[in-house]
């Protein structure tokens, strides 16, 4: 089993957060926590790269077309498309989405990284996302608006939801060689068992 400290995970800041030149404030919240930067890169992603990210498996469009189905429900609405037709539908406005413009794909790594970005990143609707979160900091978008647009939600970022989706995700923009393995003086004070060497 690897160490805590090389949990690894994909950060992706959309095209909303580029266009709102909101890179740097959004790459400094990760670094303030102290996650580790191993891969950068600025790319407007292809159809095929998009739809490759996003699963393509019934089980994936019947979980997202039932929650959205019931999301719509709780606000008296109801819709005419099937559960599978729905997620079909939320895959194709999330790639209409990702390649409307440049985005920024970023690997990170530390204790727990797909956990702490989560929770640095907020929910996804902006609007019931906290304050201190990036999204809840940032956006002002809900689902209540995307649905009457008929467009994704515009949250900011993407976020890794598990170790292992961010392990799928990651090899979706980076080649494995392409994410570097270095050591921070901060790697010291977050994950040394003794802080040796810090008095003179």
């Amino acid at each position: 089993m690897s160490h805590p400290k090389q949990e690894r995970t994909l950060v992706l800041i959309k095209p909303d957060g580029v266009q709102r030149s909101l890179i740097g404030e959004i790459i400094h919240r990760f670094e303030r926590v102290g996650l580790k930067f191993l891969a950068l890169k600025m790319i407007i992603p292809t159809k095929k790269q998009a739809e490759n990210f996003y699963p393509s498996n019934e089980e994936w469009f019947l979980s997202v077309g039932n929650k959205t189905i019931k999301g719509y429900e709780a606000k008296g609405i109801k819709l005419d498309r099937s559960p599978l037709k729905q997620g079909k539908f939320v895959k194709k406005i999330l790639v209409d989405f990702m390649t409307s413009g440049p985005i920024v794909a970023i690997v990170l790594q530390g204790n727990e990284a797909v956990k702490i970005v989560r929770k640095l990143v907020g929910s996804t609707e902006p609007l019931s996302s906290d304050v201190g979160t990036i999204r809840g900091d940032f956006n002002i978008d809900s689902y209540t608006m995307a649905d009457v647009d008929q467009r994704a939600v515009r949250n900011l970022v993407h976020a890794s939801e598990s170790v292992n989706e961010a392990e799928r995700e990651l090899k979706c923009w980076f080649k494995e060689e392409k994410i570097l393995r270095y050591n921070l003086v901060q790697d010291k004070i977050l994950y040394d068992v003794n802080l040796d060497g810090i008095k003179e």
